[in-house]
């Protein structure tokens, strides 16, 4: 049995990486960037305004005050710049380039405007109010960096760099196989039976990370289906996530079916609580990770390791969710010797463990919004520790 942090080692380094493609920047957002962006030209490109007013030049404005100077010239946005009259100023707008000869901007508001003449009644200082060609980025500075998972900002500074399409990560092929004789679609159906939740939740959470889910019919308990279905999959996907079927008991299938196929199994149980049951294993070209089967054993577990794994596969540089420090807010109770994975709502720098803690309850994870994390050798926490926290809002 493997701890908790080797066995995420192993989950990341059996992550195979997929190709790239181009995509235009409107249906870029969330995906990995795949190459470094450096700027092709200066940015801005050119001195510009950043007030609507007036440009002049410093030393135009001599002696005492007030000064009084013409306006010569209006500078309009989108308006290549004409070479500035010496002792005159030119009426400007913000983002309008700084007319040749201009070194500063007086704001509208602390001017007078009489006729075809401006009155100013402090000097202006070079550089005033004036926004310099490539003090944003010079030409072939890094503006992203490979493996940054583009944010709709980062595709405003794409544009910004005249990129019309970009190099991302192609999203993963992923398919759910949800075994069970017990398990029916939502809906309804016969008695003594439940609703496949599992393979909706971890679609939902696949395709979050990146993935694209595909969803296997469900398997029945039995060795041969559960061969079958895996070899169907295992041809077409880049990563295959089985839910259930990997304990020890005897009809859990799901470790000699892929031993039948020939599959090297990597591991199949973590010391953590929930989700012992862990397997990872590889068979051609296609990762499998199997999951325990109560549903947040199972959410838990992919949360953890499947949405890392699903990260890593794109090169997000970002595939482990930082932790963050809060204070319990009630005690919390485990046995030592596996690392605990609490349900609980975090408010602010609190924490509220959940009280239904059971690996099979299915508000669990709906209900928390985070996890506290319980290190192996900790069998209490009172009111009032502080202890690290998952937030699946950072996931």
């Amino acid at each position: 049995m493997l701890d908790f942090d080797a066995a995420r080692e192993r989950i990341l380094a059996a992550a195979r990486p997929v190709s790239g493609e181009r995509v235009p920047l409107w249906s870029a957002v969330g995906r990995v960037l795949a190459e470094d962006v450096h700027a092709a030209g200066d940015w801005p490109p050119f001195d510009y305004s950043a007030m609507d007013g007036y440009a002049l030049r410093a030393a135009d404005v001599t002696g005492a005050g007030p000064w009084e100077l013409p306006v010569s010239a209006h500078q309009r946005t989108g308006q290549e710049s004409a070479p500035l009259e010496p002792g005159t100023a030119a009426r400007i707008f913000t983002g309008a380039a700084l007319p040749k000869g201009a070194d500063c901007v007086v704001m509208q508001e602390v001017v007078e405007r009489e006729g075809d003449r401006v009155r100013l009644a402090s000097a202006p200082r070079a550089g005033d109010n004036v926004r310099r060609r490539g003090e944003d980025l010079e030409a072939g500075a890094l503006a992203l960096r490979r493996g940054t998972r583009l944010s709709p900002y980062d595709l405003g500074l794409l544009a910004s760099l005249d990129r019309v399409e970009v190099l991302v990560a192609r999203r993963p092929q992923v398919t759910l196989l949800c075994t069970g004789d017990e398990l029916r679609p939502p809906g309804g159906g016969p008695p003594h039976t439940i609703a496949d939740s599992n393979g909706v939740a971890v679609s939902a959470l696949a395709a979050q990370a990146g993935g694209i889910p595909r969803r296997a019919p469900l398997t029945r308990d039995e060795i041969a289906p559960t061969r079958d279905a895996i070899a169907e999959a295992a041809g077409t996907t880049d990563l295959l996530i089985t839910i259930g079927g990997v304990s020890v008991g005897e009809h859990d299938v799901v470790r000699p079916a892929l031993e039948e196929l020939g599959a090297t199994v990597d591991f199949w149980k973590v010391r953590m609580k929930p989700g012992k049951p862990l397997l990872l294993a590889r068979l051609g070209d296609t990762t499998v990770l199997g999951l325990p089967g109560n549903p947040a054993s199972a959410l838990v577990t992919f949360t953890l390791f499947g949405l890392p794994l699903l990260r890593h596969m794109q090169g997000d540089r970002r595939s482990l969710p930082p932790l963050r420090r809060a204070e319990l807010t009630a005690p919390l109770r485990q046995k030592t010797g596996r690392r605990g994975f609490y349900r609980a709502a975090l408010d602010g720098d609190r924490v509220t463990p959940l009280s239904n803690q059971a690996s099979g309850a299915v508000t669990a994870m709906a209900w928390a919004n985070c996890l506290v994390v319980v290190p192996e050798d900790v069998s209490e926490l009172s009111a009032g520790s502080l202890v690290e926290v998952l937030s699946f809002a950072d996931c």
